[in-house]
């Protein structure tokens, strides 16, 4: 890939993380609705401090040279309007890449895009400290790949700079299974932690490690109905390694979904479970687990939209 700018739009913690470890390889501009300081500090998983200048800009106030390749890096429940808001500025051709949890905006977004779609799904962990400080907390595997499988060359190019800049990244042509295996990760660890306020690692634990069984139960048996191959040694207990490992390997981490819900903001809730939760109904499947967690996620949603009551 040509050493042109690479946008990096929404500068949370994956977004920081991305643009961080890209900088000083590739130019990297962060978009985001706000200014944030141009100096910003990596925390390493090895607890390194590293300060790295990025170039800053609004959503509203963009430059007119157009980049090499767009990284949308917002929660799944604004890229669609990110995206919306960036799409006049942008010649056609520009190749966008989507790091959204789920499997909802992914396909809409490839289809309203007049350019290359790519689909990233990552394990890295990143949370965010202060406006100027991210923490790496620790390392994952990030693949890479177009949802029919075209654009292979792009994202070979792609997967080796990210993986020169220390975000080690494969290109794959079934990118829509690697998002429903990430997706099935998603919906036995989030919820929960989010409910309970634990890092992941405490799910291991009684009284967690039933509900997580029973969460895997039930989106392996979804799965399996629409066909998405499992991990590892197949079938059921394909899923439960997957969980468990990714458990294992971020047991220090607070999800994504807990961060959300510790910082009062919106969860990923709809583009996790209700992929899960359609395909369900699709096959006469029954989820009650999944169904309660939407469940009580939306009323929590629904009470941070509602306005501050009168004195």
């Amino acid at each position: 890939m040509t050493p042109a700018t690479h946008w990096i739009v929404g500068p949370g913690a994956l977004g920081r993380l991305i643009a961080l470890r890209l900088a000083g390889r590739v130019p990297v501009r962060l978009v985001g609705r706000r200014p944030l300081p141009d100096r910003q500090t990596l925390v390493t998983p090895e607890g390194d401090a590293r300060v790295q200048a990025v170039v800053m800009a609004r959503i509203d106030a963009l430059p007119a040279d157009p980049p090499a390749v767009v990284h949308l890096t917002t929660k799944a429940h604004g890229a669609e309007a990110a995206h919306a808001a960036l799409a006049a500025r942008l010649p056609a051709g520009v190749p966008l890449v989507l790091w959204q949890n789920g499997f909802a905006c992914q396909p809409r977004l490839t289809e309203h895009h007049h350019g290359p779609v790519l689909c990233a799904t990552t394990t890295e962990g990143a949370h965010v400290q202060d406006d100027d400080r991210v923490t790496h907390a620790g390392h994952g595997d990030t693949y890479i790949g177009a949802l029919d499988g075209s654009h292979a060359d792009l994202a070979t190019a792609l997967a080796q700079t990210l993986t020169a800049a220390g975000l080690p990244a494969e290109a794959v042509a079934d990118i829509r299974v690697r998002l429903w295996r990430k997706l099935a990760v998603n919906a036995a660890i989030n919820p929960l932690v989010a409910r309970f306020a634990i890092r992941n690692g405490q799910l291991r634990d009684r009284p967690f490690r039933p509900m997580v069984e029973r969460l895997i139960t039930e989106v392996a048996a979804i799965l399996a109905a629409e066909g998405v191959t499992p991990p590892g040694d197949g079938g059921l207990e394909g899923w439960r390694q997957l969980v468990w490992q990714v458990v294992e390997a971020t047991a220090s981490n607070r999800a994504s979904m807990l961060q959300d819900v510790m910082a009062g903001r919106l969860t990923e809730h709809e583009a996790i479970l209700v992929p899960l939760l359609d395909a369900a109904a699709r096959h006469r499947l029954t989820a009650p687990c999944l169904a309660r967690h939407l469940h009580d996620l939306r009323l929590r949603a629904a009470a941070l939209a509602e306005p501050p009551a009168a004195c």
